[in-house]
């Protein structure tokens, strides 16, 4: 092998690892980008990093989700337990052919339905914010409409 061919193939493997790299910045980018976003939706970065894993991996346990998350046990299921009484989590028992306590998994909600939830409090959010002068008394118009948002699925 040449001094050209060695070098010609060591350019080559940069470039794709390169590229792979950059794929994987893209990708860690919109995984970051998303766990905001949903921790703005479900209250907290850690309820949010639940959520994802679990719509990536249904039916999982608690020590699952802690395993594939990198949080503490104690924070998951506490976690959990909210999420299941916001009923953004649902869960139930796993089914087990042997005896012993079968421990719970979980399925998150769908995006959608997600979405659905959040709706009706930002709109309420936003006619506060609208009608805030009319609420100060410094508004003279009646015309301010209510806001309305509509979820639809396609």
């Amino acid at each position: 092998m040449s001094a050209d061919q060695s070098t010609e193939g060591s350019a080559e493997s940069t470039d794709e690892e390169h590229s792979g790299g950059a794929a994987d910045c893209a990708v860690s980018e919109f995984d970051d980008g998303l766990v905001d976003l949903l921790a703005w939706i479900l209250d907290t970065e850690t309820r949010a990093r639940i959520y994802v894993y679990l719509r990536q991996h249904p039916h999982s346990t608690s020590e699952e989700v802690a395993e594939g998350t990198g949080l503490y046990p104690s924070t998951v299921r506490e976690a959990l337990a909210e999420l299941t009484d916001d009923e953004t989590v649902e869960r139930r028992k796993r089914k087990s052919s042997g005896a012993g306590n079968n421990p719970y998994e979980y399925v998150a909600i769908a995006p959608s339905d997600l979405v659905k939830g959040v709706s009706g409090q930002v709109q309420e959010q936003l006619n506060a914010v609208f009608n805030l002068d009319r609420h100060l008394g410094t508004d003279r118009t009646d015309e301010t409409e209510p806001v309305t948002i509509t979820v639809r699925e396609e």
